[in-house]
């Protein structure tokens, strides 16, 4: 989806107009240039994976830069906001931002698994986890030491003589 001609109306005067250039390429011209800019911002795609029916990523990606810099993008999106809540399509008074990423992946698509999921832990963490198990140390505990008794809590010594 592209700008509109009502919305190019009201944003064409906030941009800066194009310099003349003595030398090198001409300046292409802002419309397709901010199509592209509103397309990278509306998908969240990568620069270089600007569709062809736009000027180059580079191009587009400059002029964001030039854009940010002087002010002129929030000057847009603001506009374009206003005149999206003016036609109701939005309303800027229940609106919000989601700020979810998670990491792209080039080639094969497959699901990873997490890598927590994916390490095994080492022998000495399931060593450990073991033996600090309340439970391992009920069943360990010899009948007669003083030690165990000073040291378990009541409910694990009452529960291992009842034979588990």
């Amino acid at each position: 989806m592209d700008l509109t001609d009502e919305q190019w109306e009201r944003i064409s005067p906030l941009l800066p107009k194009r310099k003349r250039h003595l030398r090198g390429r001409k300046r292409l011209p802002n419309r397709p240039v901010l199509s592209g800019i509103l397309w990278i911002l509306r998908t969240g795609a990568q620069w270089k994976e600007l569709p062809e029916r736009y000027p180059s990523y580079q191009t587009c990606h400059r002029r964001f830069q030039e854009w940010s810099r002087a002010g002129v993008v929030e000057k847009v999106m603001r506009t374009l906001a206003a005149d999206l809540e003016e036609r109701g399509e939005v309303s800027l008074k229940e609106c919000f931002i989601d700020g979810s990423f998670t990491k792209a992946k080039r080639g094969d698509q497959k699901l990873v698994r997490p890598r927590w999921v994916r390490v095994q832990r080492s022998w000495q963490l399931q060593t450990a986890t073991l033996f600090l198990s309340p439970l391992t140390l009920a069943l360990l505990r010899p009948e007669k030491s003083p030690w165990w008794k000073q040291r378990l809590p009541a409910e694990l010594l009452t529960a291992s003589r009842s034979g588990w």
